[in-house]
């Protein structure tokens, strides 16, 4: 006995390309997991590693390059402008809703870096408390620096007369309130203490979830699939078997 197989053309001709868009998309997934543990290896190490100065981070205010330098440990020295904040509404990590407070750091080059120090609770806003947290003088801060996100059709729109926003994107908040010379990313400050206890630093999240193995294998497995139901549809018809 040997085997036999006689292929029909129209279901062939269906197989063929579906089969080469599976098995392309399970290929995909694969490069995409690749990719996202070289990510998330990137980011273990930028969060880990001692700060280095932020021109190391980012040589050139080119925004090509601010990917290379997402979630680097940074170290910058400058002077905060005190009174010019600027407030982002977002959802805290216990899921209350929160203000963090960012706030113009004038860098020795001339450039103003947007420093998200870190979140006050929202009835504390029109409190003076939170401003106990003023770091004055010439000082030297560290934290992680974060690429921005700009805002799209579902963002809320900047609200100047109280100053909150909805986003951090430097250029949009530049633009807002006439920040000049703005760094092309956003300083996420570090958890030291602020006096009075506000705002609290540390807020940096990595939240980048990896299921590029399990979607490979979905589409490995629908391909695997549909070659089954293929050559049961012939041996059905008599057109697969043994002789």
């Amino acid at each position: 006995m040997r085997p036999y197989f006689k292929p029909l053309l129209v279901p062939t001709l269906w197989l063929i390309p579906m089969l080469a868009i599976l098995i392309g998309l399970g290929v995909w997934q694969i490069q995409r997991l690749h990719w996202k543990l070289d990510l998330l290896a990137r980011i273990h190490t930028g969060l880990t590693s001692a700060p280095v100065p932020l021109r190391d981070a980012l040589p050139a205010y080119d925004a090509n390059r601010i990917a290379a330098a997402d979630y680097r440990r940074v170290s910058v020295r400058g002077l905060f402008e005190n009174g010019e904040e600027i407030f982002f509404f977002t959802i805290g990590s216990d899921g209350e809703a929160v203000y963090h407070v960012i706030t113009p750091f004038l860098m020795r080059d001339g450039h103003t870096l947007l420093v998200d120090r870190g979140y006050i609770p929202v009835q504390m806003l029109g409190s003076p408390a939170w401003k106990v947290g003023d770091l004055d003088g010439q000082r030297t801060i560290s934290g992680i620096i974060r690429k921005p996100e700009p805002p799209n059709w579902f963002t809320p729109p900047v609200d100047k007369a109280r100053r909150i926003v909805h986003t951090r994107d430097p250029q949009t908040l530049a633009r807002a309130f006439g920040v000049k010379n703005v760094y092309p990313m956003f300083l996420e400050a570090d958890a030291a203490p602020n006096p009075g206890g506000w705002p609290k630093g540390g807020v940096t999240v990595v939240d980048l979830p990896n299921n590029h193995l399990q979607y490979a294998i979905t589409w490995f497995a629908l391909a695997l699939g549909l070659l089954g139901v293929y050559l049961a549809y012939h041996s059905s018809r008599g057109r697969l078997g043994l002789r």
